[in-house]
């Protein structure tokens, strides 16, 4: 069997890692990998991954050390072209072209859309790995870069939190989510932050200011509140510009983290995740499955239809939230 690989959508730390377990799970099992480059948009115009010896298939001794790499070896994009019935049917020609029998998409929604999308003009299997640090997918307790976003958000608020500290200031630090608040209440609470602000929670402004002020009156100099991008209220900036509004009793700063999440290299906590689902991808296309995604449930690799993984968006924990709240008096 030829199966590729691919990486699609925004990069997460982990992704190499996953490519690496298809691609030594595979070779065990006697079958070769393809790594497609550039995502769904290399699929279109064919561009294939090729060594430094010529090589056009991927091999255990090419991927050893990728697991310890950030980024996307293979490349990463978001395809405009896939989007329409033409590129998809060039997509599933260049695979049939390729003798390409089963394929593994590693990525977020969007990826899984186009899964489906290109399975109704190519018959071969297809499934794929939450590769997303949002962990937003539904049906699996964590995606591939999540783990490494909070760890490089935590850092950069540590850090942050020194001159906050020095300048008596109230910092404003904005991490990714659109629909998502995994990364930053987990990141407010592995930081020790004194507010939050995510998409699955109304952002009220009197409490929060209520909230400064008690901290203000205990002797408070400083404080940190950790925003998503998607929350309904805006970003840092938007945030900003309302807390002062409503009277805020620091003076304050903003920061948007931005793609800086994305890079790094991946915790063992990506590594080792990443290694599973890589694995679980090629142990269910050898078992016959086709259109779902391999996430881990309580540890354990499950196969999940692609349509339910982006039906919705995963809310975080109400549990971990009031933790969180009572963290914070």
């Amino acid at each position: 069997m030829r199966i590729g690989v691919f990486c699609s959508g925004g990069d997460a730390p982990g992704m190499n890692a996953c490519v690496r377990s298809v691609v030594r799970t595979a070779t065990v099992h006697g079958h070769e990998v393809v790594g497609i480059m550039r995502g769904y948009h290399g699929m279109i115009h064919g561009e294939f991954f090729v060594d430094s010896d010529g090589q056009s298939h991927l091999t255990p001794y090419r991927v050893t050390t990728w697991a310890a790499h950030g980024g996307a070896h293979l490349r990463s994009s978001r395809s405009e072209e896939f989007r329409t019935d033409s590129g998809q049917l060039a997509a599933a020609d260049m695979l049939r072209k390729n003798q390409i029998d089963a394929i593994i998409p590693i990525g977020g929604d969007g990826t899984f859309n186009g899964a489906t999308a290109l399975s109704k003009h190519w018959d071969g299997q297809i499934v794929g790995c939450p590769g997303t640090i949002d962990n937003d997918l539904m049906g699996t307790d964590y995606t591939i870069g999540f783990s490494t976003a909070v760890q490089t958000a935590v850092e950069a608020v540590d850090k942050i939190r020194d001159t906050a500290s020095s300048h008596d200031r109230m910092f404003l630090v904005e991490v990714m989510g659109r629909h998502s608040g995994y990364i930053a209440l987990y990141t407010a609470m592995a930081a020790g932050a004194d507010v939050v602000a995510i998409p699955e929670t109304d952002t009220n402004f009197t409490e929060i200011i209520s909230h400064l002020n008690r901290l203000k009156n205990q002797g408070r100099t400083m404080a940190i509140m950790v925003i998503a991008e998607g929350d309904e209220k805006g970003g840092a900036e938007l945030i900003n510009t309302q807390l002062k509004q409503h009277d805020c009793p620091f003076q304050t700063r903003t920061i948007v983290l931005g793609h800086l999440q994305r890079g790094g290299s991946p915790t063992p906590e990506d590594r080792r995740r990443a290694t599973q689902m890589g694995n679980g991808a090629v142990k269910a296309i050898l078992a016959g499955e086709n259109g779902v995604m391999i996430g881990t449930r309580d540890d354990h690799c499950v196969s999940v239809p692609f349509e339910e993984t982006y039906a919705s968006h995963r809310p975080v924990s109400l549990d971990l939230l009031a933790v969180f709240n009572e963290m914070a008096p």
